[in-house]
């Protein structure tokens, strides 16, 4: 009877983990810390059709600033190279995300080294999630977090849904306070299984979406 029980509480246990992996934005609880305030957050549809959760100050107003201070992209935290996920891959998508990121805001405002009275400054990071559910194979791999589909877990074999997460705002330079914030979770291509290694290609259009929605963004179709 004993092991009934905890072989049902593993099933639903399963089950509600799956439920939340279909979530198409972050959860509360996937959030990395990398923010200091995540409250106004809003679910939002970006310019290419993406989830996004973003707040924007209602007094915010582009035209009022003339330049961004550029903050490199950074992990957060500091990821640990796996077997599913080596060095190069990190290495290589850190530096992407940072160029495609950089020209895509450069396009918005003139990228400056030392700030204005009338500057932006943006920083952004690639987060992590941990995923540990009983009944279920989970990998935690940060920066980049794999859930499980739930496809053929009969088998033993299963395909893996890989996703990017990414938390950036833009900050006053004036006032120190921030005027935009994003957290955005990034649906990459399957893998196979989970010997499957993760390279670059997996996630390389995520990073492209996320550098087009920065380009395309225009703050008053947020207001309501």
């Amino acid at each position: 009877m004993r092991t009934q029980t905890f072989f049902k509480v593993a099933v639903l246990t399963g089950l509600l983990a799956l439920a939340g992996c279909s979530s198409k934005v972050a959860a509360p609880e996937q959030y990395s810390g990398f923010l200091k305030d995540y409250s106004g957050l809003q679910q939002t549809t970006s310019a290419t059709g993406k989830p996004t959760l973003r707040w924007v100050d209602p007094s915010y107003n582009e035209a009022n600033y003339d330049s961004i201070l550029w903050t490199p992209i950074t992990y957060y935290p500091t990821p640990k190279p796996t077997t599913q996920i080596g060095q190069k891959t990190l290495d290589e998508l850190l530096n992407y995300t940072n160029t495609k990121m950089k020209t895509a805001i450069g396009t918005r405002k003139p990228i400056v080294t030392t700030p204005g009275k009338h500057s932006l400054i943006f920083r952004g990071a690639i987060t992590g999630v941990s995923s540990q559910k009983e009944g279920l194979q989970f990998y935690e791999v940060v920066p980049v977090a794999l859930v499980v589909a739930g496809t053929q877990m009969a088998t033993g074999h299963r395909t893996m849904d890989t996703h990017l997460f990414f938390e950036g705002e833009l900050i006053d330079a004036a006032t120190n306070k921030p005027v935009m914030k994003v957290v955005r979770k990034g649906e990459g291509k399957d893998l196979n299984n989970e010997s499957t290694p993760m390279t670059f290609a997996t996630l390389k259009q995520v990073v492209d979406d996320m550098a087009t929605d920065a380009t395309m963004f225009d703050v008053k179709k947020t207001a309501k």
